[in-house]
Formats: C-alpha cells, sequence, structure tokens
C-alpha cells in the first residue's frame, strides 16, 4: 500500500471515529449546554442529508446543502480545529446555510428533518416556529 494512500484510510478513520464520538455523546450526556455542542453538528449533517432529496426544497437550495454536507464531513478544514476561537469558525457555514434553507422551504418540511431537539433548530433559524 503507498504512503498516501495509507494517510488516506488513518485520515477517513479518523474522522469517522471523531464523527461517531460526537453522536454517542450528543445521546449520552445529560441535558445542557455541552449535549447541545456535541449533537448539533450531526444534527445539522442528518437535516442536511434529509433535506436534499425533499420536494419541497427548491433545487438551489438543494445544492448548497450537498455543498455544505461535503464542506462538514471533509477532512481538511481551511482552518485548523486547533487554533483557539477562529478553528471552529469554518464549521459555521453549516449553520449558515441552513439557516439560509430554513428560510425557503415549508417548516414543517424543516421541521420533520431535524432529529435532534428542536430548541437548536429554533436557535438556528431564529423566532420562526417549527411544529414538534
Amino acid at each position: 500500500m503507498t504512503a498516501w494512500l495509507r494517510w488516506l484510510l488513518v485520515t477517513a478513520g479518523f474522522v469517522v471515529a471523531t464523527w461517531a464520538v460526537r453522536g454517542v455523546l450528543g445521546r449520552r450526556l445529560p441535558p445542557g449546554i455541552a449535549r447541545n455542542v456535541a449533537a448539533f453538528l450531526p444534527a445539522c449533517a442528518t437535516t442536511m442529508r434529509r433535506l436534499r432529496r425533499h420536494p419541497a426544497v427548491p433545487r438551489w437550495v438543494r445544492w448548497m446543502l450537498v455543498l455544505a454536507l461535503v464542506w462538514v464531513v471533509s477532512p481538511i478544514d481551511l482552518v485548523p480545529e486547533f487554533l483557539p476561537v477562529i478553528g471552529p469558525l469554518d464549521d459555521l457555514v453549516v449553520a449558515l446555510v441552513l439557516r439560509y434553507a430554513a428560510r425557503r422551504i415549508p417548516p414543517e418540511v424543516l421541521a420533520g428533518a431535524w432529529p435532534a431537539d428542536r430548541t437548536l433548530l429554533n436557535r438556528l433559524v431564529g423566532h420562526r416556529r417549527h411544529s414538534t
């Protein structure tokens, strides 16, 4: 096996492992801020995956959701995560895309695609009400 293939497999394994840890923490932690933070990105990724084929979502919004999903699961960051304060800023793109999409699709479609606590969704999209 070549060195670059080995590096690619290790990197992909690391990304999958960190997402698995986030998913487990998002379900197992007691309710509160730590649980919300751990569950946020996996919930965004799941929502984007569910919305990308829904017929009520406009085509332009679907393309944006696919690009944001690729962005969030990509092991390559524009700004490395270990840099304090600015490291996680590139992940905000996901939240901004979901907020943009939320304003262009029916609220019940978004609420149906969101797998986590509805208060997180309400904070993400603003003051719009979503069905439970």
